[in-house]
């Protein structure tokens, strides 16, 4: 039996009337293939730039923005209005607003109270931990938890460090008008200095000074802040205030050094500062490698003057953006043409150089830290109207 022949497929008709132009499209030199040709093209193109936009608007969509446009951010400080701390937290806020993704508007309010732990306290346990709200404390602060300062419940290892906007060196200052003019003097009479309470310089300071060199300083604890403190310089009420008190001075009572009107005893700090030559550093009065160990631990919240943090437990996202919007406010020359106009001196200190000053005090040894604590108590502390 003959096998059976393959029947040949039949191509299925082609539908001219559904293809314009069908003819042109074989005719010529594939003129009208080329057309269909662009036409695929041009389609692509389309499609591939829709694609595209949808893309880069994912790519480019900024969650911190979007968290901060039309939000505002609450900025507490330790510290009274009219002081240095609300000098500086004024002059760098709106800057630090525009180099925020989003550009939140940031608003300054003072929790002063018992020497900036009220504040601290607030920001550890109360505040909005989203990023809405941030502090700014006194540089002594978080180490009150570290010296057994009654009432500190806060751990500051578990702060998000955004920077600090200076270092500074502390000074005692006293009304030229008194009997405090050097470093004998403080030895010799009663020099009379007011506070805001325990855990601020203004207290631990002096008291340091009286237990490790004999100083004869009377604390006078009570006042709302520094501020209150120079004002009561003035009406002669007290002597002098200590502390990192040279911005504040430069910024609210810019006159005080150029005429004169403070003479400065003393200098904290392990050396000399060049802006005071002629005053002795506490340094330079420590007798043996152990009391400078000691003096190094009670000078260390003077590399981060000035601190700005994130309440613990605030996303790690919005701590990053936070801190690069800080340095970038730091190097902004409107910021730095700013702080210039009012004497604030500033000094670009990064959030993990906060964190590590702080992560190092924690870990000093503890026979150091107990000797710190001990020369820094305030036991004998009087309080304002005594």
């Amino acid at each position: 039996m003959a096998p059976a022949k393959k029947r040949a497929k039949k191509k299925a008709p082609i539908n001219k009337q559904a293809l314009p132009n069908y003819k042109d499209r074989g005719a010529g030199a594939g003129g009208g293939k080329q057309k269909v040709r662009e036409e695929i093209v041009m389609r692509c193109v389309v499609i591939g730039a829709l694609l595209l936009g949808l893309g880069s608007s994912v790519a480019f969509a900024d969650p911190i923005a979007d968290f901060y446009k039309d939000k505002h951010i609450s900025w507490i400080l330790s510290a009274d209005a009219g002081g240095g701390y609300s000098s500086y937290a004024n002059a760098f806020a709106a800057h630090f607003s525009e180099h925020i993704p989003g550009k939140p508007k940031i608003i300054v309010q003072n929790m002063p109270g018992a020497g900036g732990i009220k504040a601290m306290n607030y920001l550890m346990s109360v505040a909005p931990k989203d990023g809405t709200t941030i502090g700014l404390v006194h540089s002594s602060v978080p180490y009150a938890p570290l010296y057994g300062i009654s009432g500190a419940t806060f751990d500051p290892r578990q702060m998000n460090w955004i920077g600090s906007i200076n270092s500074a060196i502390g000074i005692c200052v006293a009304w030229h008008t008194g009997q405090i003019k050097t470093w004998q003097d403080l030895l010799d009479k009663q020099y009379i200095v007011g506070t805001s309470g325990a855990g601020s310089q203004m207290e631990t300071l002096p008291a340091m000074l009286n237990k490790m060199f004999n100083t004869k300083i009377k604390i006078i604890s009570g006042y709302k802040g520094g501020n209150d403190v120079f004002l009561a310089m003035e009406r002669g009420e007290v002597d002098g205030r200590c502390g990192g008190l040279i911005s504040a001075i430069n910024s609210t009572r810019p006159d005080w050094f150029t005429q004169k009107k403070v003479n400065i005893p003393v200098v904290f700090a392990l050396e000399r500062s060049p802006k005071f030559p002629d005053v002795p550093a506490v340094g330079e009065l420590a007798k043996d490698t152990r009391t400078k160990q000691i003096l190094q631990l009670i000078f260390s919240p003077q590399a981060m003057d000035r601190p700005i943090l994130l309440p613990p437990g605030a996303p790690a996202d919005k701590v990053a953006a936070l801190r690069k919007a800080f340095h970038e406010t730091m190097q902004d020359p409107a910021f730095i043409e700013e702080a210039k106009k009012q004497g604030l001196e500033i000094d670009d200190v990064p959030g993990e150089k906060v964190a590590k000053v702080v992560e190092e005090a924690f870990a000093m040894p503890p026979d150091v830290i107990k000797a710190a604590s001990e020369a820094m108590s305030a036991s004998g502390a009087s309080e304002k109207g005594q």
